[in-house]
Order: structure tokens, then C-alpha cells, then sequence
């Protein structure tokens, strides 16, 4: 986590890190919207080869900037059949082995907290809930079918609370190393069912 901290927390921006010791390279592509994240994952299929990891998410700037609960839910239509296509290549024709994808579920909001009146108006606890239900009745999380295995962010902040968020939105390190480890640990659990 050290290695790419300092990466980890740039907002807004696409960035690319290498990890040598451990063979490891990080790109992280800011895609805010629903239609960037199923532009991604089309150009990913397109490509010569597949992350290994994938992890995806998005909501808050839809919520801030569109705040159509509904519409989030029709776009996240595109991108659970990416996905779904992204993982199942071999069906397809394609020879390679999909990534391991993970959907990165919203954070808990702490309305007192968020940085401008806006925010707190349309980023409300009602308006938070009717995302995560879009979330959930799309079918792209693999408890419905779906290709995306969710990392709950939503209970994680929860859990711990006003404490370990300064703006409400934006979460402490340590919610992502909790992120991390439940990641590493479903991709262990599976690499064992192969064996």
C-alpha cells in the first residue's frame, strides 16, 4: 500500500504507477461516468491482453452532477454487459483469461460533513439509498449473475463512522487497506477452488 499511497489519493486524474518488486503495474483510469466505465472495458476487450484485477466503480459524480437515480440505473446496464463480456472471453473465441473484476460500492455519506450546500442537497441519505438500490437491481454483481464481485464500501464507512472521513465522502486509508484485504482475500479463496 506504501508503494503507490501517494498515487492512491490523487483525485480526478489518470495515472499510471510501476511497482517493481513486486512485478506489479497500477493504471488508474478516471472514468466518473457509467458510459466512461463501459468505453473502458470495451476498449480493454479490444486489446492484446487483460488486467488481471479490475475494479470499477462509480455513483457519486453521477449522483452530484446528474442526481437521476433512475438514469444511473439504465446506464449501469452497459456496463454490467461489458463486464459480462469482458469476463467470459473464451465463449466468445478469445483465448485469455478474464480479469477478476470487483465493483467498488459507495461510501457511507455523512451529509453534516460534505463540503458545499450542494452536496448536502443532492446528495442526501434518500438520494444515496435509491443509488445503491440501482446498484443492486442491475444484476451486475455476481450475488445476482453478474460479473462484478462487490467490495462494500457503503459498510465499511459505515462501520467506522464520522471519525474517519474529514469531508464525509472521502474515506481514511484505512477503509481502503480493509478494501484491499477483503480483495486479496476473494481472490486467494478463489485461486484455491482452482487448485
Amino acid at each position: 500500500m506504501e508503494a503507490v499511497e501517494g498515487d492512491l489519493f490523487r483525485r480526478h486524474s489518470d495515472y499510471k504507477n510501476m511497482i517493481p518488486e513486486y512485478g506489479m503495474k497500477l493504471d488508474f483510469l478516471w472514468s466518473p461516468f457509467e458510459s466512461n466505465l463501459t468505453s473502458v472495458l470495451r476498449q480493454i476487450r479490444g486489446g492484446p491482453r487483460f488486467p488481471e484485477i479490475l475494479v470499477a466503480g462509480s455513483g457519486l459524480w453521477h449522483m452530484l452532477h446528474i442526481n437521476n437515480a433512475s438514469e444511473y440505473g439504465g446506464a449501469l446496464a452497459s456496463v454490467r454487459s461489458s463486464g459480462a463480456a469482458l469476463a467470459s472471453p473464451l465463449s466468445s473465441g478469445l483465448a485469455m483469461q478474464p480479469p477478476h473484476m470487483f465493483w467498488l460500492g459507495m461510501p457511507t455519506l455523512v451529509n453534516s460533513m460534505l463540503n458545499t450546500e450542494e452536496k448536502k442537497e443532492k446528495m442526501n441519505r434518500m438520494v444515496s439509498e435509491a443509488y445503491g438500490h440501482e446498484v443492486d437491481g442491475s444484476g451486475m454483481l455476481m450475488q445476482s449473475g453478474g460479473p462484478f464481485m462487490l467490495l462494500d464500501i457503503g459498510s465499511l464507512t459505515q462501520r467506522c463512522g464520522n471519525q474517519c472521513t474529514s469531508d464525509g465522502m472521502h474515506y481514511d486509508k484505512i477503509i481502503y487497506e480493509a478494501a484491499l484485504h477483503i480483495m486479496l482475500n476473494a481472490l486467494l479463496v478463489e485461486s484455491q477452488q482452482w487448485i
